[in-house]
């Protein structure tokens, strides 16, 4: 079992950097997960720390782990007060010609028997809002930064595919299959949490190996990673 990469440690706080492909929680059927690493994360204390918010299953980078029970209820808190700073970087099927905006889009969930659940648009829907900035452009993809404003499950995910009108490249609920990617090209790659009487809890994660297969030149845009 690989170890998962530590960003930031303190005594209430861990920062890790998930792999993509890993989920938070186990799956119904089974399987590998983040739950496997909690005893090697546990770095001499008594208990396992505890996921404050969540990433989907495909997303890397990012996670805020609480190491005890106070502490994940003043950072679920700061979380839930939208007090929490994060930055994605994805990369999106599709050249944007703009360089910048904002995606206010409900989102509410749908079922079907057949093909399972995922989010929609719906004006009826929680209230989702995402920032986002055009990095750079290459061969029919774009590198965009994602500053979401709210937490909506999948709200990075729609905003791409519904308001910027491109899907992540690989999403395979949002957008389809692709051959350059195994997975929703989305990396959590900054995190930082406000503290009282304390400094903020901040984090950066390196973008992945299969991120640096675009052709992209990620040094000429290292301040927005």
């Amino acid at each position: 079992m690989t170890a998962i990469p530590i960003l930031f440690e303190d005594g209430e706080a861990l920062v890790i950097d998930k792999p993509g492909g890993l989920p938070v929680e186990r799956p119904r059927a089974g399987g590998p997960s983040l739950e496997d690493h909690y005893e090697a994360l546990k770095l001499g204390f008594q208990r396992p720390p505890v996921p404050v918010h969540r990433i989907d299953t495909d997303t890397s980078g990012c996670l805020l782990l609480a190491r005890n029970p106070k502490a994940l209820k003043r950072f679920a808190a700061a979380f839930e007060a939208r007090q929490a700073d994060k930055t994605y970087i994805g990369i999106v099927a599709g050249e944007l010609a703009e360089e910048s905006g904002t995606v206010e889009l409900a989102l509410s969930k749908i079922s079907s028997a057949g093909a399972g659940w995922k989010m929609i648009p719906a004006k009826k829907g929680k209230p989702a809002v995402t920032h986002w900035r055009r990095l750079a452009v290459k061969d029919g993809v774009t590198a965009v930064e994602f500053k979401p404003v709210t937490g909506r499950t999948h709200q990075i995910r729609v905003h791409a595919a519904s308001g910027l009108g491109h899907a992540l490249v690989g999403d395979p609920v949002y957008g389809g299959p692709d051959p350059r990617a195994q997975r929703a090209m989305l990396h959590a790659a900054a995190l930082t949490v406000p503290r009282e009487n304390k400094p903020p809890i901040a984090a950066t994660a390196p973008l992945p190996a299969d991120f640096l297969t675009f052709g992209i030149d990620w040094d000429v845009i290292a301040p927005a990673r």
